[in-house]
């Protein structure tokens, strides 16, 4: 299978394009090669950008293996794996003819995939996510499948999901994407995890955990994120690696859809897929990120992530003010009117909150006294490289003689990329900015902002802080900058992707350190993690997220270990402070799920709990004893649903003839009937409603209408009554119906239908029919 994909490459021009500092390639020891001490040692050379990728031409065949070695591996043909070679028999000349040549349509337009591969198939998995049952890919035969390999802790795989996310809204009849969930770390294994990250990161697609990477060898994946995608027929397409944008991925559909459509290739008939997060119940909290305590003012601030909100409360529990409407936003304003999209690590200096508006890509600073948002720093877009500025440079001025002195820019007008966590050292605010793997700084005058520490490469390198020229080696690197605190004399880094805790001075004369991680491997430095208590030596970590120092100790939120541990950065030693390494919430004996915010105050540690959706409080005057804070008179923000809800696309219309009938003990009876296709039924697990509406006035009752019902078991048949304010009269209404339909063998893929009945009604006492009878044959 390795040599059959490794030709599907070659013969597709399959692009897997590398970027510095924005993916990882699967590496093991035993194959990594060793790297100086200064040279990224897991990615590949970064191109200038940082973002930027080989664009494929998607209209032109992939040239052909020129090499015996290649043409080895590929298969003859499209449709035809390659196989063993029969003897060839001459020919015999008088029965030799000549093929007819096809007769082409010139109006036919032509496959802009001419090379195309049969796709591999989607077993091996452990489990699948935000679906009833596993998919096969014969099922979405007619569909576009659009395989995402990804992997939850990876910052540039959650950069691609907004992309993804536009991309399945334009294209909801033709696309199915499909997440294959290939761990890096050992906690990204579990299911349950990842269904917490699919929810965390609002995914609505179905995701197979391919914990043991079966499914991404199969496909000669090598880096994430990558996307395949997968033609109506089945056949392998397309494949790039990175960070592809909406417009390129909207490029290939454009070009695509005109001859499947034409060729009748494409089946358009919606489907639906049980998301996991039909089943999740309400919380005060979701998904709190970070979490900042003052001792001196008695309130506790936390990132209620996934609520796009921040909670106030005191350090006791008590609620004090909510900022944020809860709705996905960038608006500033007042605390109602406010909205944030993910924020996460917060700073409070003085009066003024400072925030990491993550997925909005943004700083923001509150006013605390007169309750005021503020928009501070950002466009509202990701930056797509690490260097204010760079985007305008010609490329033969990036020679270290025509660079800019120093990377900055004005802060409204430069675009950040995923801000993490915040800390204010005398007049600066510094930056844990995830996305480009820097640590970034901007006066509290706001005057400027640009990296301060990082050359851009994801790594865990020590060294000086910032080269002048773009991703310069011999300078420092991060992998995914997530957590700040400090002593007062360094900021204390959680540097997730490398399981490490660095330490940058703030005098920019001196070089960022490792106390605790990675950077004295020779490679491997962003695969090597585990949960190991110790010294420099031996001590490990694993996707840590959290960082504080208080009364000289360092406080770690070690995330993907489930534990909370206490770093003597003198000795370079950490020893697990509370969690037992597994999964749970219980206080005694301590337990945590995946924490990813710490802060101190009082003799106490604050953990945003983060898949428990919880403040968890740690006494360290106490025995280190656990307890769980109770935020009385928190609840989730009110979502205000539509009382009607949306027709699904490909809505069919019915007009239903006039319809004579007699009202019975003051009702119209209306009975419903579907008949499915042989071999499908009912999706039991999706909720079924209808919806009937009518214009102007008429016999039937108008409070009674325009409301979403729902049936208690989804049905193909089913009555339901309509009041009237008469036996006789005349009306015209309107019955929706939504319904979603799988095939009797499995429930992983499930059609969805939407129709629209017209009905004149016409009551009189004199007529015998006593109900609406309404049909529809499911094709």
């Amino acid at each position: 299978m390795i040599g059959k994909m490794n030709g599907l490459k070659l013969l597709l021009g399959l692009v897997v394009a590398t970027l510095a500092g924005c993916q990882q390639e699967l590496t093991t020891k035993a194959e990594a090669k060793p790297a100086s001490s200064v040279q990224s040692s897991d990615e590949k050379k970064p191109t200038v950008d940082n973002q930027s990728a080989p664009t494929a031409d998607l209209t032109q065949p992939a040239k052909q293996p020129t090499s015996d070695k290649d043409a080895s591996t590929a298969p003859a043909t499209s449709t035809e794996v390659a196989q063993a070679p029969t003897p060839e028999k001459k020919p015999e000349p008088a029965k030799v003819t000549p093929p007819a040549k096809p007769v082409e349509d010139p109006n036919m337009p032509a496959n802009p995939f001419e090379q195309r591969i049969p796709a591999p198939d989607l077993t091996g998995g452990e489990g699948w996510i935000n679906t009833a049952g596993p998919i096969e890919l014969r099922q979405l035969r007619g569909k576009f499948v659009l395989l995402d390999f990804w992997t939850y802790c990876c910052i540039n795989c959650m950069h691609i999901l907004p992309e993804l996310k536009k991309l399945e809204k334009k294209y909801p009849k033709e696309l199915v994407v499909i997440g294959v969930h290939s761990a890096k770390f050992d906690g990204e294994q579990d299911s349950q995890n990842i269904t917490d990250a699919v929810q965390r990161y609002e995914i609505e697609h179905p995701v197979v955990n391919d914990a043991k990477h079966a499914i991404w060898n199969r496909y000669g994946v090598n880096s994430w994120p990558t996307l395949l995608l997968i033609d109506p027929e089945g056949n392998a397409v397309y494949m790039r690696g990175g960070e592809v944008p909406f417009e390129q991925l909207d490029a290939v559909m454009q070009a695509a859809l005109p001859y499947y459509r034409a060729k009748k290739l494409l089946d358009e008939t919606p489907l639906r897929f049980d998301l996991a997060a039909y089943k999740a119940q309400p919380t005060p909290l979701r998904y709190p990120g970070k979490v900042i305590a003052d001792e001196k003012s008695n309130r506790l601030f936390i990132a209620d992530s996934n609520h796009n909100r921040l909670v106030i409360s005191s350090l006791d529990g008590k609620l004090l003010d909510t900022i944020g409407s809860g709705v996905i936003g960038l608006a500033d304003g007042s605390y109602t009117e406010a909205s944030f999209n993910k924020p996460q690590g917060m700073y409070l200096h003085g009066d003024t909150l400072y925030v990491a508006d993550t997925e909005n890509h943004m700083l923001r600073k509150i006013d605390l006294k007169a309750k005021r948002v503020e928009t501070i720093a950002g466009v509202g877009t990701q930056a797509r490289n690490a260097w204010p500025g760079l985007e305008k440079l010609n490329p033969r001025d990036l020679g270290a003689a025509k660079l800019p002195d120093r990377w900055v820019g004005i802060p409204a007008e430069t675009p950040l990329n995923s801000p993490w966590d915040l800390w204010v050292h005398e007049k600066d605010l510094y930056i844990a900015m995830a996305g480009p793997h820097q640590i970034w700084k901007m006066p509290l005058d706001e005057s400027e902002i640009g990296p301060f520490a990082g050359n851009g490469r994801e790594d865990i390198v020590d060294g000086p802080l910032l080269p002048k020229e773009p991703y310069a080696v011999g300078y420092s690197s991060f992998a995914q900058p997530s957590g700040l605190s400090s002593d007062g004399k360094v900021l204390y880094v959680a540097d997730s992707e490398g399981s490490s805790i660095r330490a940058v001075p703030f005098d920019a004369t001196k070089n960022v350190s490792t106390p605790l991680g990675t950077s004295h491997l020779q490679y491997g430095r962003l695969f090597d993690f585990g949960d190991v208590d110790g010294d420099s030596s031996i001590a490990k970590f694993q996707h840590l997220l959290g960082v504080t120092w208080y009364e000289g100790k360092l406080y770690v939120a070690d995330t993907y270990n489930n534990k909370i541990k206490v770093v003597d950065v003198t000795k370079q030693r950490s020893d697990t402070l509370v969690g037992n390494g597994k999964p749970g919430k219980k206080d005694e004996p301590a337990e945590f799920d995946e924490p990813a915010g710490i802060c101190a105050a009082a003799g106490k540690l604050f953990v945003a709990d983060t898949n428990n959706h919880l403040i968890r409080v740690v006494d360290l005057k106490q025995g280190n004893k656990v307890t769980t804070l109770t935020i009385a008179g928190l609840e989730p923000p009110k979502v205000v649903e539509p009382e009607t809800p949306a027709a699904l696309p490909g809505t069919k219309e019915v007009a239903v003839t006039s319809t004579a009938l007699k009202a019975v003990d003051g009702h119209v009876n209306v009975n419903v009937a579907l008949t499915l296709p042989a071999g499908w039924k009912m999706n039991p697990l999706a909720p079924m409603r209808y919806t009937v509406t009518a214009e102007g006035t008429g016999v039937v009752k108008r409070d009674a209408i325009g409301k979403s019902v729902k049936l208690d078991e989804p049905a193909a048949k089913f009555a339901f009554k309509l009041p009237v304010t008469a036996n006789s009269g005349n009306d015209t209404i309107k019955v929706s119906l939504n319904y979603y339909y799988c095939e009797d063998s499995a429930e992983g893929v499930c059609k969805t239908g939407s129709v629209t009945w017209t009905v004149p009604l016409q009551l009189a006492d004199s007529e015998s029919r006593t109900a609406v009878e309404l049909t529809l044959k499911v094709e």
